[in-house]
């Protein structure tokens, strides 16, 4: 008997030296035909996150995979399994029902702070007396599978979908009036845009938490993750990452929220685990309380 209880606890013992000095391999999806600077915040925080876990979970590798998905698209593969082990979207009730989220929002809420990109020739018609009313009777451009679409709409505005990487292009040609993005993305976006500018005195706002997702059979990642992310949020290292990655750390200048209208939005998207951590303040930024 004694011999029995010797070679499992070896073989325990064996198991455990194995998944704690494991490689986890972990491949994430980049477009090769759109590239985005802005990707840069989402890849260099999951190597910290990663990175942190290290003392538990051992090396890791992170592999791009490059191939052009639709965030839809990414998301079935990930839930199948097939192609990426993780991908960061903006949440809804269906995303977080087919795949673990990691639920810590990357940009502390920062993806339902809307500024909008606008068409030059239309800054008088975006005047500092623009009303709520009023951007709802004009359209906006969202992308076909963002869950901002749903969100807006069920506010009562005039969506108009197309392909993420065409929005800027439909603007200029004007199928819709402006185009609301999270205050971290246009200043890239319209750089090399003559015809655009960003508009100066409004914003939307709502509950939106961006997560990274993990296929739910995939325990050790989750897990790691999970550890990872919590230990340098409880550190201030991830705080410390917001508030100095080239992505963030000038936005909020740039986009000049003092001097801005604020209209707060409803999400319906929220799932009630996601609507909980609203409460947690320093998950957050502090414009959301």
């Amino acid at each position: 008997m004694w011999v029995l209880r010797l070679l499992l606890l070896i073989t325990f013992l064996l198991a455990s030296s194995m998944n704690a000095n494991a490689l986890d391999v972990v491949r994430y999806n980049i477009s090769e035909t759109y590239p985005e600077a802005k990707q840069a915040y989402y890849i260099d925080l999951l190597k910290l996150v990663l990175d942190a876990s290290s003392d538990k979970y051992g090396d890791f590798e992170l592999t791009p995979v490059i191939l052009d998905m639709s965030q839809g698209r990414a998301s079935v593969m990930l839930q199948q399994e097939r192609t990426i082990d993780i991908l960061w979207r903006m949440t809804s009730q269906d995303l977080e029902q087919d795949l673990q989220a990691i639920y810590i929002p990357l940009l502390k809420g920062l993806m339902g702070v809307r500024i909008a990109i606008i068409r030059k020739s239309d800054s008088t018609i975006f005047s500092s007396e623009i009303t709520l009313d009023k951007l709802k009777k004009m359209s906006l451009g969202q992308g076909y599978d963002w869950p901002d679409s749903n969100i807006l709409r069920a506010n009562g505005f005039n969506v108009v979908e197309g392909r993420g990487f065409s929005l800027l292009t439909m603007l200029e040609k004007q199928r819709f009036d402006y185009f609301p993005r999270a205050i971290h993305e246009p200043w890239l976006e319209i750089a090399d845009r003559e015809q655009l500018a960003i508009e100066q005195h409004f914003l939307l706002k709502y509950p939106a938490p961006m997560y990274f997702f993990i296929n739910k059979d995939n325990r050790r990642l989750v897990e790691r993750i999970e550890y990872g992310f919590t230990k340098i949020v409880n550190s201030g290292t991830f705080k410390q990452f917001f508030s100095q990655h080239p992505v963030t750390q000038s936005m909020f200048k740039k986009a000049n929220l003092p001097q801005r209208k604020v209209f707060k939005l409803d999400n319906p998207l929220l799932s009630d685990k996601s609507r909980a951590i609203l409460n947690n303040k320093s998950l957050w930024l502090d414009c959301f309380h």
